[in-house]
C-alpha cells in the first residue's frame, strides 16, 4: 500500500515539472525571456511569506502558500490564459476544471481531495486565504510589468483601464497592497509604461 502511494506521489511530482514549460506573457525583470508558471508560483509563494502582514483578515499562511504553489497546475493541460484575453476567458473555467480533474487524480485520494479543494477555493475567492492569494497573483505581474517599463503591456496594447479592472481583486485581499498597486499604475501611466 505504501509503495503504491509513494508511486502516485512521485508520478505527480514528475508530471508537474511540465509547469516549467508553460510560458506566461509577462517578461522577467531582466527582460531576457518570458516568465514560466513555475517561476510565477514560486515568486508569489515567497511574496505571501513576506507580505502576509498586509492581509486584511487573519490568514493561515501555510494554506495561502499551498494555494499559490498549486493554483496554476491546471495550466499544464489547460494552457495559460492571458489576463487580457477576452476570447480565451470564455472557455477558461471549463478547460481548467477538466485539467484539475486530470492532474489531481494522479495523487493518492486524500491529497487529491485536499489540493483540488484548495484550487477550487482559490478560484472562487471565498475565504480570506483565497482573497489574499488572488491579490498576490494579480500584484506580481503588475510588479514585473512596471519593472520592465511596460514591455508586455505595450506589446499587447493593454490600457490602464484594463489593468485597473484586473487589479481590483487586490482590494478584496489587502487594502494596503491595493493602495500600493493603484499608485504603481498611476506612476506607470505618468512614465509612459502604460497607455491611458
Amino acid at each position: 500500500m505504501k509503495q503504491h502511494r509513494l508511486q502516485q506521489q512521485i508520478s505527480f511530482i514528475i508530471e508537474i515539472d511540465k509547469m516549467k514549460d508553460i510560458l506566461r506573457r509577462t517578461n522577467l525583470i531582466n527582460d531576457k525571456r518570458k516568465e514560466n508558471d513555475a517561476e510565477h508560483s514560486w515568486h508569489i509563494a515567497i511574496m505571501a511569506a513576506l507580505l502576509f502582514e498586509y492581509a486584511d483578515a487573519e490568514v493561515d499562511i501555510l494554506k495561502v502558500i499551498k494555494m499559490l504553489l498549486i493554483h496554476d497546475l491546471v495550466e499544464i493541460y489547460a494552457g495559460d490564459t492571458y489576463a487580457y484575453d477576452e476570447e480565451g476567458y470564455k472557455y477558461k473555467a471549463k478547460r481548467e476544471a477538466s485539467a484539475a480533474k486530470r492532474i489531481y487524480s494522479l495523487l493518492p485520494e486524500n491529497q487529491a481531495l485536499e489540493l483540488r479543494s484548495l484550487w477550487e477555493e482559490f478560484e472562487e475567492h471565498k475565504g480570506p486565504e483565497s482573497r489574499f492569494a488572488a491579490a498576490l497573483d494579480v500584484l506580481q505581474p503588475l510588479l514585473l510589468n512596471y519593472e520592465t517599463e511596460g514591455i508586455s503591456w505595450k506589446h499587447h496594447s493593454v490600457q490602464s483601464s484594463m489593468v485597473r479592472e484586473r487589479t481590483r481583486l487586490i482590494k478584496d485581499g489587502s487594502s494596503s497592497l491595493w493602495e500600493f498597486a493603484t499608485n504603481l499604475i498611476e506612476d506607470a501611466v505618468k512614465r509612459g509604461y502604460l497607455a491611458e
